[in-house]
């Protein structure tokens, strides 16, 4: 019995990190649309637009899973780096307080 319940939890988390992994490249899809659509406004009047809501919601999503993961976010330097649309290009290393 022992055999199939550890079977059957080895395959519930190999199910939610292959969803992760989709999600997490949709994600990225969508926040290179909203980028491009953001640099195209720039481009056109002059000034930055804020942060879109589904921007924000997507990425107060990755940070408050990283906090219940335990670690210690420089929220500044994130919110920073997702208002430039860049929030991708670093790990979650680079968001992390240092002591």
């Amino acid at each position: 019995m022992g055999f199939f319940s550890n079977f059957k939890k080895e395959l519930q988390i190999k199910k939610r990190e292959k969803a992760a992994e989709i999600n997490g490249r949709n994600l990225k899809e969508i926040l290179k649309k909203l980028k491009e659509e953001r640099d195209k406004i720039e481009k056109d009047t002059g000034i930055r637009p804020q942060i879109d809501d589904t921007t924000q919601m997507f990425m107060q999503k990755i940070l408050n899973v990283w906090i219940s993961e335990g670690k210690k976010i420089d929220e500044e330097k994130f919110w920073k780096e997702v208002d430039h649309n860049r929030q991708f290009s670093h790990s979650v290393d680079y968001y992390e307080i240092k002591n």
